[in-house]
């Protein structure tokens, strides 16, 4: 894996911020507090989100005073590229995640925790493991070390996923446990079911079966032949009451016929008077309907002018008469409201154009606003175009000035520079001729001196032997003019240096005034540039202003031509208000005619009412007519039928039925009660059949659930052993695959410390299959981690993630995409000698081949070993940091070669 790019906003010290990151060496550097780490924190926070804030919340991350904050992340895994986007706002007093989305080569992922599981499969590691493995940070760079045996065995399996192998070694004891607690449980049912089937073949079902069915069919055939008898005694019971109900019925039937004959006679008589009231009723009705033909006359009469319609007019006319005037009345009505609408639509004009017509005045009035807000620009504008030239004018004569003294300079305008260095270059070397000079000087003042105390000796002051006389003084002499004449030749050039001092300050104001015209120039070429720049605002400022002007004239136009318009639509509203009263008077005319002929409808509905009731009673008095005769058929009929009942009457014949029905009465009730305990003793035997049949279900049931239960406690006891096989397995797997790996890291190790630690103090180190840790002295001593210096407990502790870290890259089956190796302030515990040992463990991880290194730190030494450097720096006044790329060392020797 490799970080391509990290973009922040609002995100803790940073305000905006982005970085591109290369293969390689990157170093972060900055002082303490600059926000160096806080860059590492983006990326773990961009993989990982709330699980890398430890005990901090995301109200933390957003920059104080802000209420968003955003983190994006492009990133390299396994040659494919992925981009990462959180985003962050600020609810209330909490902080939630309003964005988080990754996007893969295949898919996209949305929301917080589907990004993280994406994440850690994709890495193959979850947070803890990300920061265990590949990134150490600010302060936890000895947390292995100082971790438990058991922690430190935790998270070096975790890392190289032998974890997983223990859950899966949990999960088969689970699984065991659970199985022997299922197996348990299935052969104590076993036993109970064993028990009851033992239980029931004791008690002889089949035999017990046999002896209550012999019992049933004896009480079948004595209920079959009291059920014989009991169908007998019925049928006499039957006969006897036919004759005995006959008897009454023809009691009855007589009886009724009397009633009814009464009955018949009472009813023709009321019939006869029915008939007399609807003649009567007849009367009534036509007399009534001559009333309201007269009343339809006088209508007809009333509306004859309006509707063309005669006094004696049929219904069929008055009626299409109705419809014609509906229509006018509906037509007026829709014309009506369109008049309405009208009326309605044209204030809406009227109202819209009004307005409209104020809109173009405000705009027309903020038009001419505008343009005297940039007439007053424009003066200030133009004032400011006359000071500039002023000011151009002033830096015109200045560099002039200042050109002018080259022309009684020794050098052109321009060669200050160069004749300031070849004065330096020659006070150089009269000052060296000088100190020649003074050595000369010093060593004939010696000479002349130490000749002089010979002679007083009365030595030779040149070769130092003792003479007589003094042949050799000349040669003293010689030494004093020598002296003489080097003290004479000190001066001149000490003259000549003092010429040459003034020659240099000279030359030092001249290379000022050359300075000062650059930055005058600068300062003029600035102020031209402003000055077009003013210019060529004020003429757009001018034109903008006539812009305005002329928009003003004609939003005011406009304005005029919207309130012309809108008072002729007032006219049209009046000339619609007068036809709508118009519509309304002629609709008041057709509403009272309609009322009229509807009138007359009615009347026309009534009479025709009249004329079927009428109708209706010349049926009834006909109908009631025929009834009439038929009743009195029928009563003629009642009475030969009473005639003819009266004479069949038979009495002994009735007392005689009514003996037989006693006796069979009482036979009855007798076979019933014998009947009805027979039938409970056949329904308790049936009941005991029941329950036999019935148990003997449960035995077969039973013995069939007893095999089932055998069944399954055999394929218990086989699972229970295949699970404890496989727990078994699981940790043998584990032991087996650790202790590889322990061997593994324990060389890399080695290797990694060896590289870096130079010291003859250590031998070796070693890793047993607890990940327990002993270093080795030369001297064959072991020592704990914990016994070693500070700086070399940290350095040991870099060498053990480095190593894990090499590991995991290798993989199992090849290399593995790892992620970037991240050291955050390595340095905190480590003195001068030790970071140099830490630049070699960077640059050996580098030479193994590890794609992209970065390492956080204040510390100058560690920029060296930079193949990129990224520089940070806190503004003291906005607490606000910001990243500024830099040249590593051996880049800026190279571009200054």
């Amino acid at each position: 894996m490799r970080v391509d790019r990290v973009r922040l906003r609002n995100f803790k010290c940073y305000g905006d911020a982005d970085l591109s990151l290369e293969r390689g060496v990157t170093v972060v550097h900055g002082v303490n507090g600059s926000g160096k780490s806080t860059l590492l924190e983006a990326v773990f926070f961009a993989l990982y989100g709330s699980k890398a804030l430890d005990d901090r919340t995301l109200d933390d991350v957003i920059t104080t005073g802000e209420e968003e904050a955003e983190v994006e992340l492009w990133f390299t895994h396994d040659s494919r590229e992925y981009h990462v986007e959180r985003r962050l706002k600020l609810r209330g007093d909490r902080a939630t995640t309003t964005k988080c989305v990754l996007e893969t080569p295949s898919t996209t992922v949305e929301g917080a925790r589907d990004v993280r599981r994406e994440v850690t499969e994709l890495l193959r590691m979850d947070a803890e493991a990300f920061v265990n493995c590949a990134y150490v940070r600010q302060g936890e760079v000895n947390k292995l070390i100082h971790a438990s045996p058991g922690d430190r065995q935790d998270m070096i399996d975790d890392l190289l996923q032998l974890g997983a192998l223990e859950d899966y070694r949990e999960r088969a004891s689970d699984a065991r446990l659970g199985v022997k607690s299922v197996l348990d449980g299935q052969r104590e049912v076993l036993e109970d079911v064993r028990k009851q089937v033992e239980r029931k073949e004791e008690k002889g079902l089949h035999d017990r079966l046999n002896e209550l069915e012999s019992q049933r069919g004896e009480v079948d055939e004595e209920i079959d032949h009291y059920e014989s008898q009991r169908d007998q005694a019925r049928e006499t019971l039957e006969a006897a009451t036919d004759v005995i109900e006959r008897h009454a019925e023809t009691r009855e039937e007589i009886s009724d016929l009397e009633e009814a004959i009464e009955e018949l006679r009472s009813k023709i008589s009321e019939t006869e008077q029915q008939r007399e009231d609807a003649r009567e009723r007849i009367r009534e009705l036509e007399a009534e309907r001559e009333e309201l033909a007269e009343e339809r006359a006088d209508l007809l009469a009333e509306v004859e002018a309006d509707a063309d319609l005669e006094p004696n007019a049929a219904t069929d006319a008055v009626e299409e008469c109705v419809g014609d005037l509906e229509a006018r009345d509906e037509d007026l009505r829709d014309d009506l409201e369109d008049v309405r609408v009208a009326i309605t639509e044209t204030n809406g004009e009227i109202e819209r154009l009004r307005e409209e017509a104020d809109d173009l005045e405000a705009q027309a009035a903020e038009a001419r606003e505008e343009a005297g807000d940039l007439a007053e620009r424009i003066e200030r504008d133009e004032s400011d175009i006359e000071d500039r030239e002023g000011k151009l004018d002033e830096l015109e004569e200045e560099i002039e000035s200042i050109r002018d003294r080259f022309e009684t300079a020794p050098v052109a305008f321009g060669e200050a520079g160069a004749h300031l260095e070849d004065l330096e270059a020659e006070r150089e070397e009269l000052t060296e001729e000088i100190g020649d000079v003074t050595a000369d000087i010093r060593a004939a003042e010696n000479a002349i001196e130490e000749g002089e105390r010979l002679l007083e000796e009365g030595k030779c002051p040149e070769c130092g032997q003792p003479v007589e006389d003094s042949p050799h003084v000349d040669v003293l002499e010689d030494k004093r003019e020598e002296l003489a004449a080097l003290e004479d030749r000190l001066a001149d050039l000490e003259d000549e240096r003092d010429d040459l001092d003034e020659g240099i300050d000279r030359a030092e104001d001249l290379r000022e005034a050359e300075r000062r015209v650059d930055r005058l120039e600068e300062n003029r070429d600035n102020v031209e540039q402003l000055l077009a720049e003013k210019r060529e605002s004020l003429a757009e400022r001018r034109e903008q202003r006539e812009e305005l002007l002329e928009d003003a004239e004609e939003y005011e136009a406009d304005a005029r031509e919207a309130r012309e318009e809108a008072d002729d639509l007032e006219d049209d509203v009046e000339e619609k208000r007068a036809e709508l009263g118009e519509i309304n008077a002629e609709r008041s005319e057709i509403k009272e005619s309609l009322e009229t002929l509807r009138r007359v409808v009615e009347i026309d509905d009534e009479r025709d009412d009249l004329a079927g009731e009428i109708e209706n009673c010349r049926e009834r008095r006909q109908n009631w007519q025929q009834l009439n005769d038929e009743r009195r058929e029928t009563l003629s009929n009642k009475r030969d039928r009473k005639r003819d009942l009266e004479s069949e009457f038979d009495e002994e014949r009735v007392e005689t039925a009514r003996e037989d029905r006693r006796n069979a009465e009482e036979y009855l009730e007798q076979v019933d009660e014998k009947l009805e305990e027979l039938e409970e003793r056949r329904t308790n035997l049936q009941n005991a059949i029941g329950a036999v049949e019935r148990e003997i279900e449960e035995l077969e049931e039973d013995r069939k659930r007893l095999e089932t239960l055998e069944e399954r406690c055999e394929r218990l006891e086989s699972l229970y052993d295949e699970a404890e096989t496989l727990q078994t397995t699981y940790g043998e797997l584990r032991s087996e695959l650790r202790q590889r790996n322990v061997e593994t890291l324990e060389r890399l190790l080695n290797e990694t410390f060896d590289l870096v630690y130079q010291n003859d103090s250590y031998a070796s180190i070693e890793l047993d299959g607890d990940y327990r840790l002993t270093v080795y002295q030369k001297d064959g001593e072991a020592l704990e981690p914990e016994q070693l210096s500070g700086g070399e407990r940290a350095l040991f502790n870099l060498s053990l993630r480095c190593a894990i870290y090499r590991l995991l890259a290798e993989g199992v089956e090849g290399t593995a995409p790892m992620p970037p190796l991240i050291l955050d302030e390595p340095t905190v515990f480590l003195d001068s000698g030790h970071v140099t040992q830490l630049v070699s463990l960077v640059e050996s991880m580098r030479d193994l081949g590890v794609e992209q290194i970065v390492v956080v730190s204040h510390d100058e030494e560690l920029v060296g070993a930079a193949d990129s450097l990224v520089r940070v720096e806190k503004d003291a006044t906005s607490n606000r940091s910001r990243l500024e790329r830099g040249e590593p060392p051996e880049a800026e020797l190279l571009a200054s070669d």
